[in-house]
């Protein structure tokens, strides 16, 4: 089992960012100001070729911890931030690249390499979670989120379908292949993002993956425009969500 060893800490307008690694892993929590009662954890999942702290991840990040208190976890996934690249990560980018110059479809390789990816980061994910939940304004008993879009898909439905202490989780924007068995074992609730527009997955493929999930109540969020052009509303109505089901009321911004 691997401990949490934190590395840095900085705070700014009632959030505390604090570095981490676990067993080597580099990692981000941010939270409430401290003397803040226990609160629920949302893990966030990057994007391809994204890392921890990303302004998309800082931006989630704030909207989460200054709306309801919660606490939010961040890892760089292999190959990604703070984590060196291997051949086999080098070779992957190198294919991705030369299909995006040919025109070729760049789906076959984002699924082949992400599954490769989630492979490595479901476990890792599980330890961080362990590590987390000893901390006291956490706790082994609290509730638990997911958060990914994109890559953060591919590695968060094969997380999520495995580990029963992630109860709600928000998914979306990325290809059915690999992923629609493991979404068959998820019933927790879920809020899944689509762009009805996307040039790199189809509607049908998107809407696929979206029926595989088992849960009972789940949501479809689909909205006109391409693939990088996801309203930054959804990340508004992914708080909801998890106040809504991690238990907490929703502050509105000042």
């Amino acid at each position: 089992m691997h401990s949490l060893q934190f590395t840095a800490e900085s705070s700014s307008d009632g959030m505390v960012e604090r570095d981490f690694t676990v067993g080597g892993v580099p990692g981000v929590l941010w939270s409430p100001a401290p003397g803040a009662d226990r609160a629920p954890l949302v893990l966030m999942g990057h994007g391809g070729g994204n890392h921890k702290k990303h302004p998309a991840m800082a931006g989630r990040a704030r909207l989460l911890v200054t709306g309801c208190g919660f606490h939010v976890a961040v890892i760089d996934a292999p190959g990604h931030g703070d984590r060196p690249r291997t051949p086999h990560d080098e070779q992957e980018i190198a294919e991705l690249y030369r299909a995006r110059a040919a025109g070729e479809p760049e789906g076959p390789i984002v699924v082949r390499y992400n599954a490769h990816l989630a492979e490595l980061a479901v476990p890792e994910w599980q330890a961080t979670l362990d590590a987390l939940q000893e901390l006291p304004e956490i706790g082994a008993d609290g509730r638990v989120g997911y958060f990914g879009i994109n890559m953060g898909t591919a590695i968060g439905i094969p997380l999520v379908a495995i580990e029963p202490r992630i109860t709600a989780a928000v998914f979306g924007q990325h290809w059915p292949d690999v992923l629609v068995e493991k979404a068959r074992r998820i019933t927790v609730p879920i809020e899944f993002d689509m762009q009805w527009d996307d040039e790199h997955i189809p509607r049908e493929a998107a809407l696929t993956l979206f029926d595989a999930f088992a849960s009972k109540e789940k949501t479809l969020h689909a909205n006109a425009g391409r693939h990088k052009e996801l309203p930054r509303f959804e990340a508004d109505s992914a708080v909801r969500f998890f106040a809504r089901h991690l238990g907490r009321a929703v502050t509105p911004p000042a």
